[in-house]
This record gives C-alpha cells, sequence and structure tokens, in this order.
C-alpha cells in the first residue's frame, strides 16, 4: 500500500511539474559581455519542437532579479497557457541594453535561436528603460523580429539607427494615464509614426501608473493578442 500512495505522489509531481515549467538561469558571453538571463519554457517544453518566443527586457536598472519578476508578474501565466518561450536577460554590470549593453546584440539573439527552436520571428518587449531597450534593438536588428512592445516604450535612439528600420514591423505601445511624460511622448510618436504609414496601436491605460499593474488590467492576455494580431 505505502509503495503505491508513493507511486501516486510521484506521477502528482510529474503532473505539477509538466504543468507549469520551471524559469531556467542561463549565462554566456556575447558581444565581449558576461550576460544572465532568464528563460521561461512552456509546459510539457520539447527541444524538438518550435515555439514562438518573446524576448523581455525589464525596467530600471534592468537587474537580473527585476528580468525574473517581469517575466512571473508580465508575461509568464498567459506565455504558458499560449505555448511560448519567455527569455529576459539582466544587464551586464549596469549597462542598460539601450546604451552599453546593446553590444550584446546580434550574438545573443543567435545564440538563442540557436539553443531553441524558434517558430518564426521573434517577439520583443519591454517596460521603461526595458520598452526604451526593445525599440533601441529593434531598430538596430529589425531583421530578427516581427513585433516591438513597449509598455511603456518607445524609439527615443541617438546613436544613428534610423526609425526607418522599424517601419516593417508590427509596434504596439502602452502607457498609464497617470504618467502623463511617457503618455504624451508616445501619443506624439505614434500618431507620427501612423501618419507616415507604420503599422503601430497606442493604448492609453485609464488609471495606471507608470509601471503599469498588468494583473489587474488583463494586460498580459492582451499583449499576446496584439503579438499574434500582427500580419
Amino acid at each position: 500500500m505505502l509503495k503505491q500512495v508513493l507511486t501516486g505522489a510521484v506521477a502528482l509531481l510529474a503532473v505539477a511539474g509538466a504543468a507549469r515549467a520551471e524559469i531556467v538561469s542561463k549565462s554566456g558571453k556575447f558581444g565581449g559581455l558576461q550576460i544572465d538571463y532568464k528563460v521561461s519554457l512552456p509546459p510539457g517544453y520539447s527541444a524538438d519542437k518550435a515555439y514562438p518566443l518573446v524576448l523581455v527586457f525589464t525596467g530600471g536598472g534592468q537587474a537580473l532579479q527585476a528580468a525574473q519578476n517581469t517575466i512571473e508578474v508580465d508575461w509568464r501565466a498567459e506565455a504558458d497557457k499560449r505555448g511560448y518561450i519567455v527569455v529576459s536577460p539582466g544587464a551586464p554590470g549596469g549597462a542598460l541594453f539601450f546604451q552599453g549593453g546593446d553590444v550584446a546584440f546580434p550574438a545573443f539573439l543567435d545564440t538563442i535561436r540557436k539553443d531553441y527552436k524558434v517558430a518564426g520571428k521573434i517577439h520583443i518587449a519591454g517596460h521603461s528603460n526595458g520598452g526604451l531597450s526593445a525599440f533601441h534593438i529593434a531598430a538596430k536588428y529589425p531583421a530578427y523580429f516581427s513585433t516591438v512592445t513597449g509598455y511603456p516604450g518607445l524609439y527615443e535612439d541617438a546613436q544613428g539607427s534610423p526609425m526607418t528600420k522599424l517601419k516593417p514591423l508590427c509596434l504596439y505601445m502602452h502607457s498609464g494615464s497617470l504618467d502623463p511624460e511617457w503618455s504624451g511622448a508616445m501619443q506624439e510618436q505614434s500618431a507620427e509614426m501612423r501618419r507616415d504609414g507604420y503599422k503601430i496601436k497606442y493604448t492609453l491605460e485609464n488609471g495606471q501608473p507608470h509601471r503599469l499593474k498588468a494583473p489587474e488590467i488583463n494586460l498580459s492576455n492582451r499583449l499576446f493578442d496584439e503579438i499574434e494580431s500582427c500580419k
């Protein structure tokens, strides 16, 4: 009887593990920089299968723990439901990814595509400094991406990557109504882009601060809906 109980317990643990995969810690050297990053794999992940993938940049100082928190709060539950891989790097030595940390690209992107079978092109996203990073990296290496999402975030590039490189991509912006500085800049830029024929959608999130509270406004579900609507 005891053996049967233990066998059943092991089976239940296996099912629970399959229902939600662990977030994996990885590390490597890219463009001369040591990058630590987190990878969330969908339930039942198989290395032989291709999965859509979202590369997410966290905000603030872009520390590794913040990167994991961003995955868990903003992306993981919906990614598990829809079968996505989510990758989020920590900034190397505080070198933000829209500044000195960008030298890790495109080597970091090539490694992601080597380590995982990616269905289609990569989706890139981020909030605050992460949103600036997403637009910055996408403008430098647009061939790798199909969508760019800033929540908040926008194109702000002083290093010469022209905004026109973003024109083939689907662009999404979200900002809080309680964050007038970012909302004003994003509204203005999205309107300009729309006039110039970019594929862009801007959403003002009513009653939300700078750091959007994703669970309160069903943001994760809507971000994935937008990604999947890109044609």
